[in-house]
């Protein structure tokens, strides 16, 4: 049975959860790019895996919670929240929008916007 897009990404954050990030960028194409609304503008997936392990360095487990999720045939668009629990026990969450797209069944971008949310605020 074909794996379908959705999948596959819940595929990709599990892999991230696990600080499998070689299994993370097997998911993706030779060409895949990562843009983030941090000024940086575009780069290579295996360099934004590298600071995504810089920035998890100082962590103990991260978890992601997707709160909805969207698919076509070649794209995802989700909103999830990364909650991570840091090595002296201090506690943190990440919100995000983040939109994947695929080819060839493989992740070839990925666009992440990562906002600020109010203390206190559910979904």
């Amino acid at each position: 049975m074909e794996q379908g897009v959705s999948d596959q990404v819940n595929q990709f954050l599990r892999s991230l959860e696990a600080f499998d990030f070689s299994g993370a960028q097997a998911m993706c194409t030779g060409a895949a790019t990562v843009r983030q609304n941090d000024g940086k503008g575009e780069q290579p997936i295996d360099e934004s895996l590298d600071q995504f392990k810089s920035f998890v360095a100082n962590v103990d487990s991260l978890r992601y919670d997707v709160i909805r999720q969207f698919q076509s045939q070649d794209e995802v668009f989700q909103q999830h929240v990364l909650h991570l629990v840091m090595s002296d026990g201090s506690r943190s969450t990440v919100h995000a929008a983040v939109y994947f797209r695929f080819e060839g069944g493989l992740i070839d971008g990925i666009e992440e916007y990562v906002y600020a949310e109010p203390a206190g605020t559910t979904l």
